[in-house]
């Protein structure tokens, strides 16, 4: 049986990372793939927790080498995700969820059509400005920069199966949940997860 593959994507600000820890706070097994990218750690990250950091070179050579299934330039660093870091756990039945922006979301859907894609929206520009200063991350280009890709990455939104508008943060949180929890409940899941359980039943009516 494979496991589920879901993506999580978002213009930087919208929250996505926070909605993702509680997600996974609150389902169990959900395995969060780790992202590689060239661009430096950020205070208070590190190796293997928050990213494989990597250099740009040896980034190009497993890329040309097809080890990432999935890779793009944003903001002026590579991002991927490696294939060593999904494909053996959904085989496992095990479910992935990807952190990635919507060029890796396409690269994802064409290798692996039925996966379950999810775009996060801020309220408001107004607010999503607010959070990029609220966080203290970046500098006053960086901001006007990621603002300006926001606009771009928000065009895409239409390619996903579903939009979560992060306002309140329970309610976004509950609209994530109910999405993965219905997508474990889909008949062709629950066949293989309970494949026993069918068998012995329709044996019990033959009694």
């Amino acid at each position: 049986m494979n496991g589920s593959l879901f993506i999580v994507a978002a213009p930087s600000g919208a929250g996505k990372s926070s909605l993702v820890n509680a997600l996974l706070a609150r389902i169990s097994g959900v395995r969060l793939s780790i992202s590689t990218t060239t661009r430096p750690a950020r205070p208070g990250e590190s190796e293997g927790q928050h990213y494989h950091f990597s250099d740009v070179e040896t980034f190009r050579r497993e890329r040309d080498a097809g080890a990432f299934l999935e890779h793009a330039e944003v903001h002026g660093n590579f991002y991927g995700t490696r294939r060593s870091a999904v494909e053996p756990f959904l085989q496992r039945g095990e479910d992935v969820l990807l952190e990635i922006d919507w060029q890796g979301a396409r690269q994802v859907r064409s290798a692996w059509p039925d996966c379950v894609s999810v775009f996060i929206l801020p309220p408001s520009r107004e607010e999503l400005e607010r959070r990029l200063r609220t966080r203290a991350q970046d500098s006053e280009a960086t901001i006007a920069k990621r603002l300006v890709a926001a606009r771009e990455e928000i065009l895409h939104c239409s390619e996903f199966d579903y939009l979560v508008v992060n306002d309140r943060f329970e309610d976004a949180l509950d609209d994530l949940v109910h999405i993965f929890l219905a997508r474990r409940l889909r008949l062709s899941s629950q066949r293989s997860r309970h494949a026993g359980l069918i068998s012995a039943l329709l044996e019990s009516g033959d009694a």
